[in-house]
Parts: C-alpha cells; structure tokens; sequence
C-alpha cells in the first residue's frame, strides 16, 4: 500500500486498498481481533475486505453479531448463510442474554435495544478476551462518527474519550493495547454511503432482500416510516399505508425507519443515492432524534 497513490489508482480501487491494509494491520498489531458481521451492507463490504486481504487462508478472526433479537429475520438468515459459504465462525450474542443476567434492565417492555447492545458488545469481548473489533461505521454517517479515529481507541471501561485519540499521520496507525483496552478499527471509515453502494455493483455482492424495493406497510411519523410489525404495531388514530420501500440500513426493528423507494436493482440505487439530500442516519434513524449528541453519549458509553 506504501507504493500506491490515489492518483494511480481508481477511487475505489483506492478505497479498497487502503481498507485492506487497515484489517492487515489490525490483524499483525493484535492478538484476538473480531470482525463485527450483521449482514448489514457495510459489514458485507468488510467481509469481501477481509477475502482479499487473507484468502485463500482463513480469516484470522471469527465474526460477530450482537442481536438485539429484534432484527430483520431476512437479515439474520443472510448473516448465517453468508458465514456458512465463507466457512467462517459466526459468534452471535445477544441483548436478550444480557437482560436474563440483568445486565441490561429496560425502562418499559417497548424500550428499544439498540442502544443496550453496548453492554453486551462489553461482555462478549470480556468473555473471548478480544482486543479488537474491527466495525464497518463511516464518518459521513453522524457527527459522533466524524471525530472518530480510523484506529479508537477504548479505555478498559469500553469507554471512547473524543479528546484523548491518536495522532494518525498518514496511513500510519497505531492498534497497540494493554489488557483490558480495546481498539475498535473502522477500514471504511472514509467511505461514504456512495461508496459503498458502488463497491456492492462493482463487486456484485449478495445482499438481504430488504435492501430492495418491496411493499411494505408504514406509518409516517413526520418525516419518518415506521414499519408496522408485532414489535411497532400502529397505534389507535394511526393511518396504515401500503407504501414501496426500500432501507437504506439494516439494524433493530424498533428504531429503523426504510425510505419511500422504487429501486429495485442496486444500478437504482446507486442512481437514487447520487440525487438524495438526506443522510443516511437521518432519514431512516427513529432512535438518535432526541438529541444531536445522542449517538456520542452512546459511543463514550461503549457503542459501535
């Protein structure tokens, strides 16, 4: 990668290259990495990474999904299959564990998740004693994720500090941790949402079928969908409409909002991707609208 420049190369073929020596690097630096797979499209994106960087040998690091056990099941069917056809070990964990420990106690039976899995992202790096996790965020998803280091370093409390990171000059980074300290390692964290809808053309990745446009019914709650499903069922003076959909992002039922959509190839979406004005976060996010630092208080509380 040292010999290669951006002028010599595609944009992402670029991308690519530099998203292969950060998952080596992390791979030479620490002693028991994992690559977080939810069969989203990002972390699909890491896993061609990975082939690339290691096949024909092993990945040199199992997957791991923390479920919140209120995920898409089109998405945790695809997560399983695709672990399978790599003959990769799939670790899951789940939010459910956690609050039969009593680690995680809701507010109410209707709380969302999403925002406990960083308890039970904790627990699963004590239990297999991981010093890395290697995550498919991006910094144009939120303003929290911009701060962050290619490299993030967590304290042994799972915690991110955003004013005390590492210098990374160049791509020069630096894994190295003390027992008990995590880095969590983002190799796409310079794509954008484009990118990334480009890469899954260009490569023709799998990708669940959710991610396509399908009728589904919705409740709109103001600029949002919420599905209606047994977990988000519509509310008295609710008005159900049939709407086509796709989602932009895949994650717990409770707080992922898909968009109004007819693109059913990723060729269309790629050409809906180039014209939207809205972020990715912010039109399908039903979760991280109570406050702009949401998402940085959930990250220095452990989050991905």
């Amino acid at each position: 990668m040292s010999t290669l420049t951006k002028q010599t190369l595609s944009h992402l073929d670029w991308l690519e290259a530099e998203a292969i020596h950060i998952m080596r690097e992390v791979a030479g630096q620490c002693e028991r990495p994992v690559l977080l797979f939810s069969g989203g499209k990002d972390s699909i994106c890491l896993l061609r990474i990975a082939e690339k960087a290691f096949r024909p040998g092993r990945f040199p690091f199992p997957l791991m999904h923390i479920d919140t056990g209120h995920n898409y099941k089109e998405v945790t069917d695809f997560r399983d299959k695709r672990a399978a056809e790599l003959g990769e070990r799939l670790i899951v964990r789940s939010v459910e564990d956690s609050m039969k420990r009593g680690s995680v106690v809701l507010k109410s039976a209707d709380e969302s998740r999403n925002k406990h899995q960083s308890v039970t992202l904790l627990e699963a790096i004590a239990e297999f004693e991981f010093d890395a996790c290697i995550g498919g965020a991006r910094r144009d998803e939120e303003k929290a994720r911009a701060k962050e280091r290619v490299m993030s370093f967590r304290d042994e409390f799972g915690q991110w500090d955003p004013k005390n990171q590492r210098p990374e000059l160049w791509n020069l980074y630096n894994a190295r941790a003390f027992k008990g300290e995590n880095i969590r390692a983002f190799p796409i964290s310079n794509w954008t949402e484009m990118d990334v809808w480009q890469y899954i053309e260009r490569e023709k990745l799998e990708l669940p079928s959710i991610y396509f446009a399908h009728t589904r019914p919705v409740v709109r709650k103001g600029a949002l969908l919420q599905p209606v499903t047994e977990l988000t069922p519509a509310r008295p003076g609710d008005v159900v409409e049939e709407v086509m959909v796709r989602f932009r992002t895949v994650g717990d039922i409770t707080c992922t909002a898909p968009v109004e959509s007819n693109a059913s190839t990723v060729e269309q979406i790629v050409v809906e991707t180039a014209t939207t004005t809205i972020t990715e976060r912010g039109a399908t996010r039903l979760d991280d609208q109570t406050s702009e630092a949401s998402m940085e208080q959930r990250k220095k509380e452990g989050y991905f």
